[in-house]
């Protein structure tokens, strides 16, 4: 996998997960001057340094407290927003201008911090009876008041993969993504799958080519609402495609050189304008011209 780091991982918080079961320490780190992350919703505020803000515990104002762990020791606080974000990640413009300028180390700290926060938006009643959730462990459980249920921040895994045919890729685009962007297939693992067989699916499903010798490449956390991107490389004997236009609008095998072109030229490029630098599939597809390098 190329060196460079992956927006999203790398986070510089100790979880500390013993405090997060012990009531008496949370109560005494979360006194009105520990340091609050500050958010418009779920969309980060930054200072004039293009960082991150931090406000003071006193700003939540009576909103539910997540602990979010501990930072060089001091304990780091977000508040939970009145609702969860409904819209998809590719909506979110203020959010993506705002993550462009963050350092690694914060896009990772935002991005764990976000998927917990819209995850307790959206859990404040019980899926088992339907009665009022609260807090619990520092926010990282939520427990039923009524029949006593416990629910946990979920993680959705979701395979994306580069499927390889004779030193070509096989790229695809929904018909949302901007004008001539393509990136890597991609799609959620369903329950009773294993990662083989869910790219395996996934490939046959939107391009109608099999794949064999599937291979694990690296993992990303996707904070759009919470998922753990898991690239694979593949293999097809076959390069016929048949697109089901219900999941993507066009799918395309490319070179190596018309990638190292797109890379180049971005947007002037006149092939395909690739995957932007925060997602996984940027760095598949370097990851792939490398491997070819040997």
């Amino acid at each position: 996998m190329s060196r460079r780091p992956l927006a999203f991982a790398g986070h510089p918080l100790d979880r500390a997960d013993p405090i997060r079961s012990d009531a008496a320490r949370l109560a005494e780190l979360a006194h009105g001057e520990a340091r609050l992350l500050r958010l418009d919703g779920l969309i980060p505020r930054l200072g004039e340094d293009q960082r991150l803000q931090w406000g003071k515990l006193g700003e939540a104002n009576g909103a539910e407290v997540v602990f979010l762990g501990l930072l060089e020791g001091e304990p780091m606080f977000a508040a939970v927003p009145t609702e969860g974000d409904p819209d998809p990640a590719y909506t979110r413009r203020e959010t993506f201008a705002a993550l462009a300028v963050l350092p690694h180390d914060e896009l990772a700290l935002y991005g764990g911090a976000r998927s917990l926060l819209d995850w307790h938006a959206r859990h404040r009643f019980c899926p088992q009876c339907g009665g009022a959730t609260v807090l619990a462990k520092g926010g990282w459980q939520r427990d039923c008041t009524s029949c006593g249920a416990q629910q946990f921040p979920r993680t959705d895994p979701v395979t994306i993969m580069l499927v390889e045919h004779e030193g070509r890729v096989l790229l695809g685009r929904n018909a949302r993504f901007p004008g001539r962007s393509y990136s890597a297939l991609a799609g959620f693992v369903e329950p009773g799958e294993t990662i083989e067989e869910a790219v395996a699916r996934e490939v046959f499903e939107e391009a109608g080519v099999r794949v064999r010798d599937v291979s694990y490449i690296t993992s990303q956390p996707w904070p759009f609402p919470s998922q753990l991107m898991i690239a694979c490389h593949a293999h097809a004997d076959d390069d016929a495609l048949t697109l089901d236009p219900a999941e993507i609008e066009d799918a395309q095998w490319f070179t190596r050189e018309q990638v190292v072109e797109a890379f180049e030229k971005g947007h002037d490029s006149p092939t395909f304008v690739p995957p932007f630098p925060l997602a996984v599939a940027h760095h598949m597809l370097r990851w792939w011209l490398e491997k070819d390098d040997g």
